[in-house]
């Protein structure tokens, strides 16, 4: 009998992956939108939407595939993924907003201030922190 040290309670399945994906593109949205209305002023919500599935998409697949092989320390591994994560983000932002580089850079560190304040406290309320 093989016993799991670590039990998931999704299943690891398709729908776990699709589903994680969509919350994550969601609170990047939610917090970029938050970001840009107040670096920029008002802006329609569906440039969040747009841009949010860039950087959900990177950070995840690094998080999954990208940097779990032992092929560098967790502590690095973790500095890639957000460092590409914020370079996803800033490309994304410049594109789709229409920035030039002077202006996408503050509102992507902006977007991480955001995400991380929120994040925190949201894990915090959820009792995961």
């Amino acid at each position: 009998m093989v016993l799991q040290s670590t039990p998931s309670l999704t299943g690891g399945g398709i729908l776990a992956i699709v589903v994680t994906f969509l919350l994550t593109a969601l609170f990047y949205a939610v917090t970029l939108h938050l970001a840009a209305t107040f670096f920029l002023g008002e802006v329609p919500s569906q440039r969040a939407v747009t841009v949010a599935p860039v950087p959900a998409l990177v950070s995840l697949l690094l998080q999954q595939y990208g940097l779990g092989g032992g092929v560098v320390s967790p502590g690095v591994g973790v500095l890639i993924t957000v460092g590409a994560t914020l370079l996803a983000d800033a490309v994304a932002i410049s594109f789709v907003y229409r920035l030039k580089w002077r202006s996408a850079i503050p509102l992507t560190l902006l977007h991480f201030g955001f995400a991380a304040v929120l994040g925190v406290a949201l894990g915090n309320i959820f009792g995961l922190l």
